[in-house]
């Protein structure tokens, strides 16, 4: 009986065998030297530096960080620290304004009066920055937009946001029964809702 000669074949094993992927671990470690330099660069230049350490001061200290700005920098020049799993897209997208019935001021905000089970969509791209309960809004999601305002959506159930999610303009909020509330603001100060919603 013939046998077989594992050696002859051994060309043909180590092919079919996946080799570790070594791109990973170089683009991970190329980030992670990047931002160390970076932030020695930056310390260094603070602890000698009086004028720049006045201007971090002032702005680090006594202004509020867009976290928003922060977070699309970083995932669009040094992406993201764990590698990118490749999925379909399966977030709710709207290609409409928010429709209304009515809409009357009330309190900091706007009242709308919608439709039952409305699917509420995001006026602007932004990072969610808080999710909760607010005073005469009800259930409430806060998302932080790219040019530092405020998007509140009051009165929303049926969520599945998360504090931090980065969201695209008309991304599915969350879901209303017969009254939204809407709050604008920057800097501490209210936005006037005419601005936002015609």
């Amino acid at each position: 009986m013939n046998e077989i000669d594992p050696s002859k074949y051994q060309n043909i094993i180590n092919r079919s065998t996946p080799k570790p992927k070594k791109n990973y671990l170089k683009g991970l470690l190329i980030r992670t030297m990047v931002v160390i330099v970076l932030f020695l660069s930056i310390a260094i230049f603070y602890k000698s530096n009086t004028d720049f350490k006045n201007i971090i001061d002032k702005y680090i200290y006594s202004d509020s960080i867009s976290f928003t700005k922060i977070k699309k920098f970083y995932n669009k020049y040094l992406g993201g620290v764990l590698p990118k799993i490749k999925e379909e897209n399966t977030s709710l997208v709207f290609n409409e304004k928010i429709n209304y019935i009515s809409k009357e001021k009330y309190y900091d905000g706007v009242h709308l009066e919608v439709e039952s089970n409305y699917l509420v969509p995001s006026l602007e791209e932004g990072m969610v920055v808080f999710i909760g309960y607010k005073e005469h809004y009800g259930n409430t999601i806060i998302i932080e937009s790219l040019d530092g305002i405020y998007y509140w959506y009051g009165n929303i159930s049926n969520t599945s946001l998360k504090l931090y999610d980065y969201i695209e303009k008309n991304t599915f909020i969350g879901e209303t029964s017969n009254d939204l509330y809407l709050v604008f603001s920057k800097d501490d100060n209210y936005l006037d809702y005419e601005e936002f919603i015609n």
